[in-house]
């Protein structure tokens, strides 16, 4: 057990092992060797048996877990000779300090699956392991060897756990289709019925044409067929699939054997064809994981020149001239696919309304014409299983005759799509060169040299095309899963990616256009015309016509003209919300904070709060990761929730006045990531609806705390509670009356690793022990009714169902807390500064001073021009932060967290502290907000660690890029 905690090295581990051995077997035992045997292929190599098992297990949506009793490696990494992506969840021993039988175990591994011990089936090969496991209730398993055990389980489950046929699932409820009539007709295809059952699945992607995998005795078929219901004109021809795919073969083209057609209704309720299985290599990544570079390489090459085949396909030899028309492409398929759009339209999408726009108006002047696919992707495509070449095409819905760019382009969509894309896995996240992927560059530049082709120009036209042609396709699936007709598993989530199609096609819509506008002679300008600007409000728009072109939210949004339509509604709301409402009560919610019921929340606050909850300006703060289905917020990104919460910012009680204050949202964020069911009903809940406030106590007077694993309020356990005893101060919103939740943050096992130690525990704050001591002020300021406390815990119990996550997680909680945190105090910070300098201006255009105004004075000039350009490079660096986090997660960003906690609160206190300079002493006084921010700004040098943590930060993570 110490071994396995990392307690002992392996050295110390194998002199204590071989001691006890020799004691037990009276005689010298050498262990030398024990490593070596125990991690050996022989003994740590997966049961082939088992692996295929698990794939069939997975197939059919059912979660695995492997509970392990393992050790640490001497370099750091844990012994677990599985592949890991197998797995749902993985319980090590070694990460969670105790091991099989240990029920505790179980219970973890039950927890994380989110699954009831009665649904939950658990093999082993030691008959202790299996009782503690029969004890909790989960059905058991006895391996005494793998064949009995497969035999045993397939039992259970009711399903084969052999042959797994990859790709494929259960048939969906609403894809079903009738086996008895498929079987007659299979008999009367080959002239008598088969050997063995008729089995049927489906494949697991694809986005129109149900498409299942058949087989019938011996022979192995793909059936392609329409979905059910009522279908949009034109749409999921599978005739003409069928027609394409025998012509094509006959052409050399690689694609499946097609055997029969059938158009009559009655047999499958649709028409449907029958083609031979292929197998190969399908690859749904489009990043290749797990090949070298060299072979990504040799795959993607292989690709593009099958798609220069199709393309070069003789239309007249291969009987398809009349296929499609032979003109006017591009304007029949925009037209096309706009009225699709609007066929399937459920709700307002801007950027498609103003390409149906564009479009047809920016069509290239000339174009080629071939055979083109329509949906050529890689995960289209079989590849052989050996080498790096195409044995067949799949998914001709979509093909037609019309101009090879469209299909070039298409291609190239993966490039311009985040790695985490639901629809359809990108690559705009990933380093090609080191992946050794073709850039989209290289990729067209390939494909002109081999088709004999000049470089495209008007290349972003065919982008926008393409974008937009699928944001028409999933606004259709979307519609459809909304009648059950869709066959894809992901259909439902197609309604959100419509929009972000949309955005990106516009995009490149913008980009042809200043491409165009470019390329145009310049005029003379004519004479100017003098005015005030129609609109006091900052504008970032960089180019002509920027603000109608809202950013992808896969590209830097620098502005709120560049937000997603209905995020800049939001942002317009909160804008007239905060004009309205929240700037006139200031004044009397700061006097309130002066007063004798200072401790006492003011009724205004609660008004405004019910109002913003009305208006729905609620809980704007939760990322769109941690709540995809926007369950408890409104599915922000970071990146679109910064430009909000800069707006809430310029007041100090926007935040709160819209739930979004601090540390409520830290507090939310971790029961949303962390929470049980049970703990986020008790006390997310009233948290999300504002009924109770809550606290975080972390931070302890005795102890350097900027260093986390220094404290040591102490959480020992008892029986079946948690007993806590410490003393911890600056616990903000503590001695607010509303205040009913404490995250109290302790340790459990000063023995551990050392950031392994701590745990965090949900208290109440009326549970016995619990002393506020005094509160503390800020520059003199206490922050009422919220407040500040020095808290004293002294033998407070709380249950054992209240810790977070489990015994030593503590320091990884409070890391996920702090990413988001960090980040919200920043945009906040940005508010603070835009609201000083806009009053430091109002200031200085209505004083005079040594006979002119104020603002004609050179050292107030200098010291506008001085906060403006601070602003605005904190506030890139802040957006940059945040659309990291966005893309490439909250690890993966912590340069650019840590250096804005650094650059944020200095620049805002250099602002602040010249708009105080501005109004003089009325600057410091309690009728403006200027001496609170200050104190705020000042303070968020130490809330979330001092700058000094964060500059080590930077410079460790500098000297090892």
């Amino acid at each position: 057990m110490k071994f396995m905690r990392a307690e002992l090295s392996p050295e110390e581990f194998l002199h204590e092992f071989e001691q006890q051995c020799t004691r037990i077997a009276g005689s010298s035992v050498p262990v030398a060797s024990f490593f070596s045997a125990l991690t050996s292929d022989a003994k740590s190599k997966q049961h082939p048996m088992m692996t295929e098992a698990i794939k069939c297990i997975r197939t059919e949506g059912l979660k695995t877990a492997v509970l392990s009793n393992n050790f640490y490696l001497p370099s750091g990494e844990s012994f677990l000779p599985l592949d890991r992506k197998q797995f749902d969840v993985i319980i090590e021993s070694c990460r969670e300090g105790i091991c099989k039988p240990d029920p505790r175990l179980y219970k973890v591994c039950l927890e994380r699956l989110g699954v009831p011990a009665k649904e939950c089936v658990f093999l082993d090969d030691i008959g202790q392991n299996l009782k503690t496991a029969a004890q909790l209730g989960i059905k058991t398993v006895k391996v005494d060897d793998p064949d009995s055990a497969i035999r045993e389980l397939e039992a259970c489950l009711g399903f084969p756990l052999q042959c797994v046929v990859p790709y494929t699932c259960p048939v969906r409820p609403t894809m079903e289709i009738p086996q008895e009539p498929l079987q007659k007709y299979l008999e009367s295809l080959w002239g008598g019925p088969a050997a063995g059952p008729l089995l049927l699945r489906q494949f697991n992607h694809g986005q129109s044409n149900p498409t299942y995998y058949v087989r019938f005795g011996d022979r192995h078929l793909v059936l392609r067929k329409k979905p059910p219901g009522k279908l949009l004109p034109s749409a999921h021809a599978v005739e003409r699939e069928y027609r394409v795919l025998k012509a094509l073969a006959d052409a050399g083209i690689p694609v499946p054997k097609v055997i029969s057609l059938c158009e009559d209704s009655s047999i499958l309720g649709t028409p449907f064809y029958l083609m031979e299985y292929c197998t190969g290599r399908i690859f749904k990544d489009p990043s290749l994981p797990g090949l070298e570079p060299s072979q990504r390489q040799e795959i993607y090459a292989a690709m593009n020149r099958v798609l220069c085949q199709i393309h070069s396909v003789d239309i007249k030899a291969a009987g398809l001239e009349d296929y499609g028309r032979q003109d006017c492409y591009l304007q029949r398929q925009v037209q096309i696919w706009s009225k699709q759009f609007r066929a399937t339209e459920t709700h307002p999408i801007p950027a498609m309304e103003r390409l149906m726009q564009w479009l047809p108006s920016h069509l290239p002047a000339s174009q080629r014409l071939s055979v083109v696919h329509g949906d050529f992707r890689l995960d289209n495509l079989v590849f052989h299983p050996d080498r790096p070449e195409v044995v067949s095409v799949l998914d001709w819905e979509l093909s037609t005759l019309g101009d090879p760019l469209s299909d070039v382009a298409y291609n190239c969509l993966v490039h311009h799509l985040p790695s985490h894309s639901s629809i359809l896995k990108g690559l705009s996240d990933c380093d090609l060169s080191l992946l050794g992927i073709p850039s989209p560059e290289e990729y067209v530049l390939l494909y002109c040299d081999q088709m004999g082709l000049a470089p495209i120009e008007n290349w972003n036209f065919y982008m926008a095309f393409s974008f937009f042609r699928v944001a028409a396709i999933l606004q259709g699936v979307y519609k459809r899963s909304l009648t059950g007709q869709a066959s894809s598993a992901t259909a439902e989530r197609s309604g959100r990616q419509a929009e972000l199609m949309a955005e990106l096609s516009w995009d490149f819509a913008t980009k042809e256009g200043f491409r165009v506008f470019k390329g145009l002679p310049v005029p003379r300008p004519p004479g100017t015309q003098a005015g005030p600007s129609p609109s006091p409000r900052r504008s970032y728009a960089t180019g002509p016509h920027s603000s109608l072109a809202p950013a992808a939210k896969s590209h830097l949004v620098i502005s709120p003209e560049g937000l997603p339509g209905h995020v800049q509604e939001l942002y317009r709301k909160l804008e007239r919300f905060m004009n309205g409402h929240v700037y006139p009560a200031e004044q009397t919610l700061r006097d309130h904070q002066a007063a004798q019921s200072r401790w006492t929340p003011h009724p205004l606050m609660e008004e405004l709060k019910d109002r913003a909850k009305a208006e729905g300006l609620w809980n704007l703060f939760i990322p769109a990761e941690s709540d995809p289905d926007t369950k408890y917020g409104a599915g922000l990104t970071n990146a679109e929730y910064a430009h909000l919460c800069e707006l809430m910012g310029t007041s100090l009680y926007a935040p709160e006045i819209f739930n979004c204050s601090a540390p409520d949202t830290g507090n939310m964020e971790v029961l949303i990531r962390y929470g049980t069911e049970a703990q986020k009903e008790r006390w997310l809940q009233p948290l999300l609806e504002a009924k109770i406030r809550s606290c975080f106590a972390m931070t302890e007077p005795q102890v350097a705390s900027s260093d986390a694993t220094n404290i040591e309020a102490s959480i020992t356990e008892g029986r079946g509670t948690y007993v806590l005893n410490g003393r911890k101060w600056w616990i903000s919103g503590s001695l607010d009356p509303r205040c009913q939740l404490c995250i109290f943050m302790g340790k459990t096992d000063p023995t551990a690793p050392r950031h392994k130690q701590q745990s965090m525990l949900l208290v109440p704050m009326d549970t016995p022990g619990i002393t506020v001591t005094r509160p503390l002020t800020v520059y003199g300021l206490d922050d009422a009714p919220a407040g500040h406390g020095e808290i004293t815990f002294e033998n407070v119990c709380v249950p054992q169902e209240n810790i977070l996550l489990g015994p030593g997680r503590g320091f990884e909680i409070a890391q996920g807390r702090l990413g988001p945190g960090r980040i919200h105090h920043c945009m906040r910070l940005i508010g603070y500064a835009e609201r000083a300098l806009s009053l430091m201006k109002e200031r200085v255009t209505s004083r005079r001073a040594f006979g002119k105004p104020l603002a004609e004075q050179g050292t107030i000039r200098a010291a506008i021009a001085e906060s403006r350009v601070e602003i605005e490079q904190a506030r890139l660096l802040v957006l940059k932060a945040a659309h990291l986090m966005d893309v490439v997660g909250n690890k993966e960003a912590a340069l650019e967290i840590a250096m804005i906690k650094v650059v944020a609160p200095n620049m805002a206190l250099r602002v602040i502290d010249r708009a105080i300079q501005a109004f003089g002493a009325a600057g410091l006084s309690n009728d403006y907000p200027l001496a609170q921010f200050f104190a705020w700004a000042r303070s968020l040098r130490l809330a979330d660690g001092p700058d000094e943590v964060h500059r080590a930060a930077i410079a460790k993570m500098e000297l090892e890029r």
